[in-house]
């Protein structure tokens, strides 16, 4: 079934999300997070949400999204989805106790060799209407068509150039990150990002897969708390914008590697980095990151 480009420019029906210590917090948990400020409630206006929980905030709207592409789509196109890419530009820290606005347009459809790639931004608002951050978010139907070119919305574009060169010799550090076998399964639980694929290996070699695999976000959760600690003196609100690409299948149990390349010693402050497998292969690739 193909996706028509008709989808580009639709909006999603507007979400209010409240957010809950229990959500913040068993997110921090389910990546090794430690920080007091996720996981003391008796710090009050001093508790936060990992940056990263954003990510688990607009799970409703990615999986409502199947539905508004022209219709419902079969099961066995939805079953074919997989994260593609992720960006997130911070306004503000996020914490618990609040409400928030989720607004989401669909940006983007590009034809690629593996299939249809569709990008949705979220705006999300606090209560007082201001901004608190921003989501573009890809999303790949492995095998599905788009019947003629891509089409897109303005700059609303995912993807960022790499920002430093990935040779050896412009390595800042590199250090291998522990996957435990059950941690799909946990985080799964502890932040509602449920898609079979990261718990059932039936259903993962069913759709192609060698294996039930990581969530992409779970990735990317890893290294944003490796690279604060790093390169922010261990102080989330200093992460301004993240991103990358998904480019590998990481089944849990082996570590991943992450290297980081400096991109310059100004504030805002860049960062490159990227995730390898354990046996070499690219997994998490034009990592991006913005420290102020």
């Amino acid at each position: 079934m193909p996706i028509p480009q008709s989808i580009v420019g639709v909006r999603l029906p507007p979400l209010k999300r409240t957010i809950t210590w229990r959500e913040t917090s068993s997110f921090a948990a389910a990546v090794g997070e430690e920080l007091p400020a996720y996981l003391d409630d008796s710090l009050g206006d001093g508790a936060l949400a990992p940056p990263l929980f954003a990510v688990a905030v607009t799970w409703p709207l990615l999986e409502s999204l199947p539905n508004h592409l022209g219709g419902a789509l079969p099961p066995e196109v939805v079953a074919t989805l997989v994260h593609a890419g992720e960006r997130l530009l911070f306004r503000r820290p996020l914490r618990p106790d609040e409400t928030l606005t989720l607004e989401s347009q669909v940006v983007a459809l590009q034809p690629t060799r593996a299939g249809a790639l569709v990008t949705l931004r979220t705006d999300a608002r606090g209560e007082d209407g201001n901004p608190t951050f921003t989501e573009w978010l890809e999303v790949l139907f492995r095998g599905v068509e788009v019947p003629g070119p891509g089409l897109s919305l303005g700059a609303d574009h995912l993807a960022l150039p790499p920002v430093a060169p990935t040779a050896d010799e412009n390595l800042s550090w590199s250090l291998d990150i522990p996957v435990p076998r059950g941690l799909p399964f946990v985080y799964d639980a502890c932040t509602g990002i449920s898609f079979p694929i990261h718990t059932s290996v039936s259903f993962a070699r069913a759709v192609g897969l060698p294996d039930l695999i990581l969530h992409g976000t779970a990735a990317l959760a890893l290294s944003a708390r490796e690279l604060v600690a790093r390169e922010a003196g261990g102080d989330p609100t200093r992460l301004k914008e993240i991103s990358c690409r998904f480019r590998g299948v990481m089944v849990p149990g082996a570590p991943l590697t992450l290297q980081a390349w400096a991109g310059g010693s100004g504030s805002p402050r860049t960062l490159g980095f990227a995730l390898h497998t354990s046996d070499g292969r690219p997994a998490l690739t034009d990592g991006l990151a913005r420290l102020g």
